[in-house]
């Protein structure tokens, strides 16, 4: 590997501590910017950051939660930090219930393959899987999220000057200058923090429209792979989120990872959601033994009980 990681990791958390700290062994030698919910008890946060490892930065706590702008705080706050302290060509954002699905090395060739490219899909608004309005209404109208209940305000309002809306996963690896961008869009454009306050599931528009518009990143469109490096668990069932990962799923979590690429899929999904202690632990040993993450630990097991 490169003396210099290819990567650095946000990490966006508010549960969970054990799978937190062993998501962040399994990124190691990447630098890793961790954000815990400020609503989070004291004793999690304390068992979620004691005696981290040295590559491990805490960025200041934020009242994160479902459907709040403060999940895009936090991200930018994530780049910001990435950016100011390391020279990464990339940095990804993960939350705290993700984990990687190959080691180090092959994350760091595929970037190394691809400077200045992102991997993200960006869909221009309105987009058809978004249900009617296409997702326009996320923004055309002032929402707050109130107990995980969205409450919107029936009184359509003009999208920032000059911006092209867009809509996409909050999963996402930036080339470093897309990340330099947003921050830049962040502080050079509050009416856009202003406005974004008020967007419904802000995560999922505020990053993608400002890498979408041209004026705010130029030449992005040309410069990025509309591929997600994530595997999500969906199982077909009506849910808004999706299912956690248990040992049931090992089966077609590994014969997706280790298919040939497709045509469809330009790039290997390196990352995988989501997962937990409780529900996930039998699994996680086996990508651990299959990808050679963690291999001082333990309670590996051998790698030969990976399904084909």
């Amino acid at each position: 590997m490169a003396n210099s990681p290819a990567v650095a990791c946000v990490v966006l958390a508010h549960e969970d501590p054990a799978h937190v700290r062993r998501l962040i062994e399994a990124l190691d030698p990447f630098p890793v910017f961790l954000h815990c919910d400020a609503r989070t008890p004291d004793d999690v946060w304390a068992a979620m950051t004691a005696d981290l490892p040295a590559r491990v930065r805490l960025l200041p706590r934020m009242r994160t939660g479902w459907a709040r702008w403060e999940n895009v705080a936090a991200e930018v706050e994530g780049y910001r930090a990435a950016l100011a302290e390391t020279d990464v060509s990339h940095v990804a954002v993960l939350t705290g219930s993700d984990y990687p699905l190959g080691n180090p090395a092959e994350l760091t060739a595929l970037l190394e393959a691809n400077h200045g490219t992102s991997f993200l899909g960006v869909h221009p608004l309105p987009w058809s899987e978004w249900g009617r309005g296409g997702g326009l209404p996320r923004l055309r109208f002032p929402h707050w999220a109130w107990r995980k209940h969205m409450i919107r305000v029936p009184v359509p309002r003009r999208l920032p000057r000059g911006v092209t809306p867009a809509g996409g996963s909050q999963l996402k690896v930036l080339a470093r200058e897309h990340a330099d961008a947003v921050v830049r869009a962040v502080d050079t454009r509050p009416d856009l923090v202003r406005f974004w306050q008020r967007v419904w599931i802000a995560d999922e528009t505020f990053v993608p429209s400002v890498l979408w518009t041209e004026s705010l990143t130029p030449g992005f469109r040309q410069a990025h792979l509309p591929h997600s490096l994530w595997w999500i668990g969906w199982d077909g069932s009506a849910m808004k989120s999706p299912p956690w990962l248990t040992i049931a799923d090992a089966g077609r979590l590994f014969q997706w990872r280790t298919q040939p690429v497709a045509e469809a899929r330009e790039v290997p999904q390196l990352f995988a959601r989501k997962f937990s202690t409780d529900r996930s632990a039998e699994l996680l040993d086996l990508v651990d033994a299959a990808f050679g993450l963690r291999p001082t630990r333990p309670e590996r097991v051998a790698a030969e009980v990976v399904p084909s």
